[in-house]
């Protein structure tokens, strides 16, 4: 079955589904004196020395560049990447996308049938998906650029409200652990999700539901990343 017959339901399974200075050196020139031992022609000039004063005020010494940082590796484009060859294994977001129309997956071989998914997700706003080296594809479609970034990162986030369909939110980067609250919630519209890594492997998932009305969640700092879609914003209370 090619990926575009694939209905939408099971290419974004794994997402629906409720799963309860240098610094320059300094030369010194040192004269040189008389040769040693004496005899030297009557007449002979001793070598003069080279001055070793600063040099004129209008003269500057050559000043050290820091190293430049190295640009972060990106995956950009539609199509499907080889993992190792087109992209290199590690924690990539995407951010910027819009009413679900960028689609990731995630395979174990390059067969283009369902079986071989790992893992895949229509995405809005911001996404995190860990690539592994085990993986063989990895397939992007309308998507923002995958940038790399370090999974060991950390920040203090500060904001009080988190989009209700604002993707994925790293604990301890994008979202502070604490209670959240999400209102005004309809036809169980509204996904949440909390995760131990961006696998999205079902046996990431550490607790899901798909809500109606109110809903309460409590991010732990031992989460790895809250996801949300299609809810009323998330308001912290405690």
């Amino acid at each position: 079955m090619s990926k575009s017959s694939q209905s939408s339901s099971q290419r974004s399974w794994f997402a629906r589904h409720k799963l309860l200075t240098a610094a320059g050196a300094v030369v010194v020139v040192v004269a040189v004196g008389a040769a040693l031992g004496g005899g030297g022609e009557e007449g002979a000039k001793t070598p003069e020395a080279k001055s070793s004063a600063p040099a004129a005020s209008g003269d500057k010494a050559p000043e050290s560049k820091a190293p430049e940082k190295p640009k972060a590796a990106t995956v950009g484009g539609d199509g499907d990447f080889e993992v190792g060859s087109d992209v290199k294994p590690g924690l990539y977001r995407s951010t910027g996308n819009k009413d679900a129309e960028c689609y990731w997956e995630r395979a174990k071989d390059a067969t283009g049938e369902v079986d071989s998914i790992l893992a895949n997700d229509n995405v809005t706003g911001t996404a995190y998906v860990e690539i592994k080296a085990s993986d063989k594809l990895f397939t992007s479609t309308s998507c923002g650029t995958w940038e790399a970034v370090d999974p060991k990162a950390a920040g203090t986030p500060s904001g009080t409200t988190l989009k209700g369909s604002g993707g994925m939110f790293k604990v301890g980067v994008d979202v502070a652990p604490g209670t959240y609250k999400s209102t005004g919630n309809q036809d169980a519209e509204c996904y949440w999700e909390r995760t131990k890594d961006a696998s999205h492997s079902t046996d990431s998932i550490l607790a899901n539901d798909n809500v109606t009305g109110t809903a309460v969640v409590k991010i732990t700092a031992k989460d790895g990343y809250f996801k949300t879609a299609g809810c009323g914003d998330w308001v912290k209370t405690g």
